[in-house]
């Protein structure tokens, strides 16, 4: 589930490590059998497109896409619970099945951000990673329409 991670740096802030490794980003994304052909050009073309730009520049729309408010949160729990006990609880629960699968957070970022689930997800089973995906597809059908 390669393509899980690729996804993962995608949604996080833009950085010069993520420019430096646009063609890898893009062989990965040309070998995925989990896309066709079309969502495989979407996605390359999308690559291309954020890394010919200047790195600031894209670094400023991605604070504007996202951090314009919660309709378009990269934090999952905040979608579902928004800031009560309960999101608290969740997270809590979400580092016990990290913890659980081995899989290290070594981010500052929260346990729900949407690119460490991905990338949490990119290092599991597919089985288990399609369940995982299935249970904040409602989420991102949300997000989506936005």
């Amino acid at each position: 589930m390669l393509l899980l991670k690729v996804i993962s740096r995608l949604l996080d802030y833009p950085t010069a490590a993520l420019f430096a490794a646009a063609d890898e980003l893009v062989g990965v994304v040309n070998n995925a059998s989990e896309l066709d052909s079309d969502e495989r050009e979407g996605l390359c073309f999308f690559i291309r497109t954020l890394v010919a730009c200047d790195l600031y520049d894209a670094q400023e729309r991605y604070d504007l896409l996202f951090d314009r408010g919660r309709s378009l949160s990269l934090l999952l729990f905040e979608h579902v619970h928004g800031e009560s006990r309960d999101r608290g609880q969740a997270m809590v629960e979400l580092i016990g099945v990290y913890d659980s699968k081995g899989f290290s957070v070594a981010s500052s970022q929260l346990p729900d951000y949407m690119p460490l689930y991905l990338e949490f997800l990119s290092e599991q089973d597919a089985d288990f990673a399609c369940e995982w995906l299935g249970d904040i597809g409602h989420l991102l059908v949300c997000c989506q329409s936005v």
